[in-house]
């Protein structure tokens, strides 16, 4: 069964930067398509990133620029360097097996999960 931990957050300064890991298990990941998704107090759990194999990686609109996804399969983990942080990329950030038709197909990052994991917390925070 895939599961994932994820790691990685704290407290920045807006403009500031932070790196985020998703550590899966139960399967090699090497296949997977992985995405990143967070929420916001009161808001609904967004789309931020997702990275599919053998195709590429997919933003939201509202990261561009900023952030990176990318995976190390030997280490089965997917991380998000996150840079020039806003406060409105605060929210508990989790990951995600993806729907890897979807993305290629429509640049969407669709979780398929069942629970989701308990996130890292992204605190940004003058």
């Amino acid at each position: 069964q895939l599961q994932f931990v994820e790691s990685g957050g704290g407290l920045v300064h807006p403009g500031g930067s932070l790196g985020l890991s998703c550590l899966a298990s139960g399967v090699d990941i090497r296949d997977y398509s992985i995405g990143w998704f967070r929420q916001a107090p009161g808001k609904e759990r967004e789309e931020v990133s997702c990275i599919v194999s053998d195709f590429g990686t997919v933003y939201a609109d509202s990261v561009k620029g900023r952030f990176t996804i990318s995976r190390d399969n030997v280490k089965n983990t997917v991380y998000l360097r996150m840079a020039t942080l806003r406060p409105d990329d605060a929210g508990v950030y989790y990951c995600a097996q993806v729907n890897p038709i979807r993305a290629i197909t429509a640049n969407k990052c669709d979780p398929i999960v069942d629970n989701w994991g308990q996130g890292t917390q992204v605190t940004v925070s003058s």
